[in-house]
């Protein structure tokens, strides 16, 4: 089993800076994708970036240009760079790692908070 746990969310300013982390219990080298997901009171999860074996990313539009992914192998993280942040950008922040071929998984860290806000 895997364990993902996320930290670094926090009460935030409109147009200050968050770096969040998805921290694995095993190598990441195996997770085929990780993503970034978010929640947002009442509304469903959606999808905010993902990035694939060869550090291919994409991005949900209203975060392009202001949110950045990444993953350090050697230190079994995940990582999003978070600029210019919003008050719609006030969610709980999901991590969530995929492994594909015969045998499919998926896991998913446990969410940290994210409030954008005066």
């Amino acid at each position: 089993q895997v364990q993902l746990v996320e930290s670094g969310g926090g009460l935030v300013q409109p147009g200050g800076s968050l770096r969040l982390s998805c921290a694995a219990s095993r190598s990441i080298f195996s997770f085929n994708r990780m993503a970034w997901y978010r929640q947002a009171p009442g509304k469903q999860r959606e999808l905010v970036a993902t990035i694939i074996r060869g550090d291919f990313t994409n991005y949900e539009d209203s975060v392009k240009g202001r949110f950045t992914i990444s993953r350090d192998n050697a230190k079994n993280t995940l990582y999003l760079q978070m600029n210019s942040l919003k008050p719609e950008d006030t969610a709980v922040y999901y991590c969530k790692a995929e492994i594909f071929g015969m045998n499919s998984y998926e896991y998913w860290g446990q969410g940290t908070q994210v409030t954008v806000s005066t």
